[in-house]
């Protein structure tokens, strides 16, 4: 298929957990502005090559990579995969994520642990390994979805929230760090949204967003390719949260 001239053609895009949801959407809307991309899952290859079908029926590479990147190396493999195939990674997507609501008095340490490393430690492995190509070429983007819960606390728990206000501290020291070497780094707090994730969780309602209702992938993808386009913003945390947290 013939590839139109987009704004981010010639760039690598690598999207953790985009295998559906919010992940699925944003692999979509970044290879529709031009951009290669390379799709992060765990567990879910079916869904992550039905992505890769999409994505080259716009016309662009794609690649699915099965990779634990909550461990270093498994991580390695997976961005030294990604040059071979693709190309250098310039965008980078640290979408992948858990949320498993646990009434507090039941959180133990084991839960605390895994979401540190699935949310946040995950996030910090994988920009750090694709980091070094993006300070050669003097252009990157590093795109961390975190949550609401960072700023309100949100609904899942504790030892969600903390994982997801991480990122926000990790989001601001590489903007600042980086930030004359053509390099940004921002975070998207989405709040609730119309997901598998959360159509399972039957505690989830829209009654606490004033807009009254959940929002959908292509709300959020959207702010990502936005992101992604802009050289300007960096350090920023974007709120695509129907108004559940104003600032």
């Amino acid at each position: 298929m013939h590839k139109s001239v987009g704004t981010l053609n010639g760039k690598v895009a690598l999207v953790t957990g985009g295998s559906r949801g919010i992940g699925a959407a944003i692999a979509l809307s970044l290879a529709e502005a031009g951009a290669d991309i390379a799709i992060n899952f765990r567990a879910r290859s079916a869904d992550a090559n039905e992505v890769c079908v999409a994505i080259r029926k716009a016309g662009r590479r794609a690649l699915a990579l099965q990779a634990d990147i909550s461990k270093s190396g498994e991580v390695s493999g997976m961005v030294a995969q990604i040059e071979r195939e693709l190309g250098p990674v310039n965008i980078l997507v640290n979408n992948a994520g858990m949320a498993r609501q646990i009434n507090l008095e039941n959180i133990v340490e084991a839960d605390w642990d895994e979401h540190i490393n699935v949310n946040l430690k995950s996030a910090f492995l994988v920009t750090q390994a694709v980091l070094p190509q993006m300070r050669t070429q003097h252009w990157g983007r590093i795109i961390n979805i975190s949550s609401v819960a960072a700023q309100t606390g949100g609904v899942v728990g504790p030892h969600y929230a903390a994982s997801k206000a991480g990122m926000l501290g990790l989001t601001h020291s590489y903007a600042a760090l980086l930030a004359k070497e053509g390099i940004t780094a921002n975070t998207v707090c989405p709040a609730l949204v119309d997901t598998e994730m959360l159509r399972a969780n039957p505690r989830a309602t829209s009654s606490v967003i004033p807009i009254g209702r959940f929002g959908t992938v292509d709300e959020i993808a959207s702010v990502v390719r936005m992101i992604a386009e802009n050289a300007y913003l960096t350090g920023q945390t974007i709120n695509p949260n129907g108004g559940w947290y104003m600032s």
